[in-house]
């Protein structure tokens, strides 16, 4: 007999200010337990130091949560030239210094340029990607550093937004880039290219899919709600499943296909995409889930909400 799961079932997606200082679990297992919730999952980590957009996904949302975790993301950073750290941010322990006092803002841009576009990182040894089943920072914690294969990302804007020089200098930026992309290495790959160490000093991400800073909720507004009562509903909180995946195409499909797409059947759509991937509605509008056109031009389930 399954093990009945505990907690009530919450279904959508918190954007949530994630406060500097937690990790990314820490953050999502506080909300679960402020929402009582039965499943959640978050849509890649966090540094403990960043703050801002974290989409958490709660109960059916989790079955879309990776349309979060491949698309792009924004972020605020102070990147430090001058001094660079262990762990490549202001949580670490200073390893390297050298002045950055003859440093310009016109070499700053030329770097920050070099930088832009489809680029290669090597990650960082504190970092969450697991090698041989365990995360690097538990390696790198214990002394250890192995051989990490670069890896592409894109960088789509690496903008400087302000310059205050000095032996130690600091830039204020915006960068827009794809999954995967390590800003500490960033800022690090940006030193290199003016002959200084460097790190983040601070980070808020901004941006992350379809969800801004104009989305989020704090931890504090999320305990305040839910202090109104045991039976407080988190809906307001949320966004809906569906606000995981704005760029697919929608169809809504007559109450006949509808039977037949809930039964996991292929159904035929008039007038639909010829291929690709799109959200699926039913005949009142409602959201279903996600299906892909095949080859015989038939709209097959992929992933459906449970009825």
């Amino acid at each position: 007999m399954a093990r009945r799961r505990k907690g009530r079932r919450v279904d959508g997606v918190l954007v949530l200010d994630k406060p500097s200082g937690m990790t990314s679990n820490g953050a999502l297992q506080r909300a679960k337990r402020l929402f009582d919730a039965a499943k959640a999952g978050h849509t890649g980590s966090l540094d403990p130091l960043a703050t801002g957009v974290l989409p958490l996904c709660f109960g059916e949302a989790t079955k879309f949560s990776q349309f979060l975790l491949d698309a792009d993301k924004g972020y605020l950073s102070t990147i430090v030239l001058g001094q660079g750290t262990d762990t490549a941010d202001a949580d670490g322990t200073v390893t390297a210094s050298a002045c950055a006092r003859d440093i310009d803002a016109e070499a700053v841009g030329q770097a920050m340029r070099a930088l832009t576009g489809a680029i290669e990182q090597v990650p960082p040894m504190y970092s969450a990607l697991k090698v041989g089943g365990q995360p690097l920072y538990k390696r790198a914690r214990a002394g250890q550093s192995i051989e990490r294969p670069p890896r592409p990302v894109c960088i789509h804007q690496f903008d400087l937004l302000e310059y205050t020089p000095g032996e130690i200098g600091v830039l204020k930026v915006a960068v827009l880039c794809s999954k995967g992309t390590y800003i500490r290495t960033l800022a690090e790959d940006l030193g290199a290219a003016l002959g200084v160490p460097a790190h983040v000093g601070a980070l808020r991400r901004t941006q992350a899919g379809p969800f801004t800073l104009n989305d989020v909720v704090t931890l504090e507004q999320l305990a305040a709600h839910c202090e109104a009562g045991a039976d407080a509903a988190p809906a307001s909180l949320l966004a809906p499943v569906e606000a995981t995946m704005p760029h697919l195409p929608r169809i809504e499909l007559s109450e006949a296909a509808t039977f037949y797409m809930r039964k996991g059947q292929p159904v035929v759509v008039p007038n639909g995409p010829h291929s690709g991937m799109v959200r699926i509605a039913d005949a009142a509008g409602s959201f279903l889930g996600v299906g892909e056109v095949r080859d015989d031009g038939k709209l097959a389930p992929l992933r459906l909400l449970a009825q």
